[in-house]
């Protein structure tokens, strides 16, 4: 019951913000379209201006993937995920989906092709997709475009949110489709 309710609002979230905003915009006032074109402008300007941020980001991630210091911390961690009934499979998805979201999607499609979308990892890879964050892309970026240098709490919150994304993917999954 719960499970078709969350799909259903699933289903028709998207659609129905497409509907209102729009729809909110006319009533407000707002000329959405022309809004949306200048939205779209400094977008791009935003894009361009981040480059640098990102090519630095990317080239981190490589080198930690490559350099193998990745498998030495998912070794380090997998005693831990066993204990809060995580099964290791999933564990290089949660070290690298604080840092990549194209290597974190790339790591889910793995984990589904090889265990089944309907399979208690494939459900869990996915349940931590949707309920973590890209921390340090999202800080690279979104301080990068506005020139903030000092992050201050930022990274140990964002990893903070990102762990306790992971404990309740875990924990919804462990309840909703056992372990």
């Amino acid at each position: 019951m719960l499970l078709s309710i969350v799909s259903e609002v699933s289903r028709w979230a998207i659609p129905f913000l497409l509907l209102v905003i729009p729809v909110a915009g006319f009533f407000r006032g707002v000329k959405v379209y022309e809004s949306f074109v200048e939205g779209a402008e400094e977008g791009f300007e935003t894009a361009v201006r981040i480059i640098p941020f990102l090519v630095g980001m990317l080239v981190a991630i490589g080198v930690f993937r490559a350099s193998g210091a990745m498998a030495y911390f998912v070794k380090f961690i997998n005693p831990i995920m066993m204990l809060i009934g995580a099964p290791g499979e999933v564990l290089p998805l949660a070290v690298m989906r604080p840092l990549s979201g194209g290597g974190a999607l790339g790591i889910a499609t793995e984990l589904i092709g090889a265990h089944g979308p309907d399979s208690f990892i494939g459900r869990l890879a996915s349940t931590m997709q949707g309920s973590t964050d890209t921390t340090f892309y999202v800080l690279t970026v979104y301080f990068g475009s506005v020139g903030i240098r000092r992050y201050r709490y930022a990274v140990t919150l964002g990893l903070i949110a990102d762990i306790t994304g992971l404990l309740a993917s875990v924990f919804i999954i462990n309840l909703l489709f056992g372990g």
